[in-house]
């Protein structure tokens, strides 16, 4: 047996936000920021919630996969925005598609965390717990950006991407080229210590009993150097680890789907694991960073527009606040 993804779906807000929508609010450019980040214009939400664009996602990807929601065994929503604390968005999504037998549940891992939620989920079938699993990657990142700070506005967008997977025989998972679909290795790991150099505060210690507490800024805080050198540094390193773990090396990849944050991250992953920039789909000119959601969305793009084949090798791979990091090697 092994664990593979059946399906795939995503979901945009309706509002585009060009750049020179953006030059409109704060000091910037559409020059200034295509040069620093690659990024054109974002899906910016006007009503759409965590909860609701994470539905319509994890319905597209029932219905690529053949399958409906009666059948989800497990639901695992990766977001750093939801819209409530209580409940979890997992479960605000398990009863907006009615999917009465799954359990739900979400997760915080910033832009790493679609992958954590794939790769918990196959943890989790590879015990035996469930033979399927909804993930998805969603967020309304415009609710927590300072739109007066032109160093993080200019970054972010909202989105949701999502993928069903399953567990399948060996003999099903045999593809054409002698490869077998599934994951075929998982690296995962955060460095707490620089957590610092990506954060949004919530709630303050805030009680009758408490006396001059600070509270925390709720917009994004981000310096953007550390950020660069930690993911320039660290993507390459567990992409290579997760190659290693596999037994193979960067040329044996068909396409490296990474987390869409920069433009010059991707170039540089690229030149570090001397592999060519063209096995490296980029889609972040159109919908900016959308944290978990972005290798997600990717993914679902790459899917529907014919551009994977059965047996084709991916790397998923990401970072993010925390800072978190992570690597999966897959076959399609």
């Amino acid at each position: 047996m092994t664990v593979k993804i059946s399906g795939t779906g995503s979901a945009l807000p309706e509002k585009t936000v060009t750049n020179f929508d953006m030059a409109k609010l704060v000091d910037t450019s559409d020059e200034w920021i295509r040069e620093r980040t690659g990024i054109a214009e974002r899906r910016i939400s006007t009503k759409d919630t965590v909860s609701t664009l994470a539905a319509k996602a994890c319905q597209a990807a029932l219905e690529n996969a053949g399958a409906s929601a009666e059948e989800v065994e497990l639901i695992i929503v990766a977001t750093c925005s939801p819209e409530l604390l209580l409940p979890c968005c997992a479960c605000q999504v398990q009863s907006i598609i009615d999917a009465p037998h799954a359990a739900a549940f979400d997760i915080n891992a910033a832009c790493s965390g679609f992958l954590f939620a794939l790769n918990t989920a196959y943890a989790y079938m590879n015990t035996g717990l469930y033979k399927n699993a909804l993930i998805v990657g969603s967020e309304v990142l415009s609710k927590l950006v300072d739109w007066s700070d032109r160093s993080t506005c200019v970054l972010f967008g909202d989105g949701a991407g999502a993928a069903y997977i399953q567990m399948v025989d060996d003999k099903d998972a045999q593809c054409e080229n002698g490869r077998r679909s599934g994951i075929e290795s998982i690296v995962q790991g955060s460095d707490g210590a620089r957590g610092a150099a990506l954060s949004c505060g919530e709630r303050g210690v805030s009680n009758p009993f408490a006396v001059d507490s600070e509270q925390p800024s709720k917009y994004i805080h981000m310096d953007g150097q550390e950020v660069y050198k930690f993911a320039t540094r660290q993507v390459p390193a567990c992409i290579s680890e997760a190659l290693d773990k596999a037994g193979i090396g960067a040329s044996d990849v068909d396409k490296f789907v990474l987390h869409q944050a920069n433009v010059r991250i991707i170039e540089s992953v690229a030149k570090r694991l001397k592999a060519d920039i063209s096995k490296f789909p980029m889609n972040l000119d159109r919908v900016g960073n959308m944290s978990s959601a972005t290798i997600p969305v990717l993914l679902d793009e790459l899917n529907r527009s014919g551009q994977l084949k059965r047996g084709d090798r991916l790397v998923l791979s990401g970072f993010g606040a925390g800072l978190t990091y992570g690597a999966s090697v897959i076959v399609w």
